[in-house]
């Protein structure tokens, strides 16, 4: 049987073509079957591994280098490694491209905005904010200014937007603005602006009229000016409801009772607060007001600490001990009590020796317990 050689010739060609469409097709297979940089950027950043990662997202943006989505998860993590000017500059070069989708842009626009806050440009950070106000991220804008305009002091702006979030529904600002009011009230008093002062804490007297805040510097204030009856109606109302804050005025408590002759009224009231929740302060208020002296024991084994120890020691010294062992055992005893007699906040555990209506250290508001280190 003879061979015909044109099936041959035809016959080539097919397998030649058939064989190439395989190791296409192998190769397509390999290549999405491989891990890809990008991929792989993910998973080392889910492993916590964020400086591998931004080497694998490099690698991948040199293959696409018009990913939006890559370049923000990249200026993310620059931000995230404390290189704020590399995630600045990744961020702001997103913004220039026309063909950034608007959610993506606020999203790149958000991004920028923490940048600025953690490289500590507040000014820059306060402009990008101001750019999301009224779109997807309009909340976290807001709040973000309110967080800057507190660092800044400026109160008024504050009291503004805090107003702004409260008329939008997003809960109650009325404590956060009384607050703001009596920043204000202090700055005018030390300004030399004493009706701007009364004025600003009037409104924050309107605005939460139960707040202990304005009623310790309403009280304060009065008994500066000779008001004793408005100081003691601000400190009785703080004593009704806030007992927790009141040991924080007991004594101006009790100079505004002897002012107005309320020491009778005033010592069963501290009475009732010390026997409750016994405490220093409460016991230097009582010793102020007419009537039997307290037992200086009795706060030693009610509220036992190092000052109540510093307290009996005061008031009722051993009579064979000689002054020099007196001045000592009051030495020690003060040296060991100073750091508990501290207030620390709740919110973050700034500690501080005077009492702070904003922490310092977390820059929460009303975070402090009034009670001493000591005493809690």
């Amino acid at each position: 049987m003879d061979f015909d050689f044109q099936w041959l010739l035809i016959g080539l060609p097919v397998a030649f073509a058939l064989g190439w469409v395989a190791s296409r097709l192998d190769q397509r297979q390999w290549k999405r079957d491989a891990p890809r940089p990008y991929v792989r950027g993910l998973t080392l950043l889910l492993n916590e591994q964020p400086d591998k990662a931004v080497d694998a997202f490099i690698e991948s943006m040199r293959d696409d280098p018009g990913s939006a989505e890559l370049q923000l998860a990249l200026g993310s993590l620059f931000r995230r490694r404390g290189e704020f000017e590399r995630a600045v500059r990744v961020h702001e070069h997103l913004l220039t491209r026309a063909d950034l989708k608007p959610g993506d842009r606020s999203g790149v626009q958000r991004a920028l905005a923490q940048d600025f806050m953690s490289a500590g440009l507040f000014d820059r950070a306060e402009q990008a904010w101001r750019a999301l106000e009224g779109g997807t991220h309009d909340v976290e804008a807001r709040l973000a200014l309110l967080s800057l305009a507190e660092r800044s002091r400026d109160w008024p702006r504050a009291a503004e937007i805090a107003g702004q979030l409260e008329r939008a529904g997003r809960g109650s600002f009325a404590a956060r603005i009384a607050h703001y009011g009596c920043e204000t009230a202090l700055q005018a008093d030390e300004q030399g602006r004493p009706a701007d002062a009364a004025a600003a804490l009037q409104r924050a007297r309107e605005i939460a009229p139960q707040a202990p805040r304005p009623l310790v510097l309403s009280g304060q204030r009065a008994l500066r000016d000779n008001d004793a009856a408005g100081a003691w109606q601000a400190f009785e109302t703080m004593r009704t409801h806030h007992p927790a804050n009141f040991p924080l005025v007991a004594l101006d408590y009790a100079r505004a009772a002897l002012a107005t002759g309320h020491g009778e009224h005033a010592r069963a009231a501290l009475l009732a607060q010390f026997t409750a929740a016994p405490g220093i302060d409460l016991w230097q208020a009582l010793a102020l007001l007419p009537g039997e002296a307290l037992p200086p024991e009795g706060l030693l084994l009610r509220a036992p600490s190092l000052s109540a120890a510093q307290a009996l020691l005061d008031s009722a010294p051993p009579a064979d001990w000689s002054p020099a062992a007196l001045q000592g055992l009051r030495d020690a005893l003060g040296l060991a009590a100073r750091p508990l007699q501290r207030y620390r906040c709740a919110a973050c555990g700034f500690e501080a020796q005077n009492y702070f209506w904003q922490c310092p250290g977390c820059l929460s508001w009303d975070s402090f317990p009034a009670q001493r280190i000591e005493e809690l």
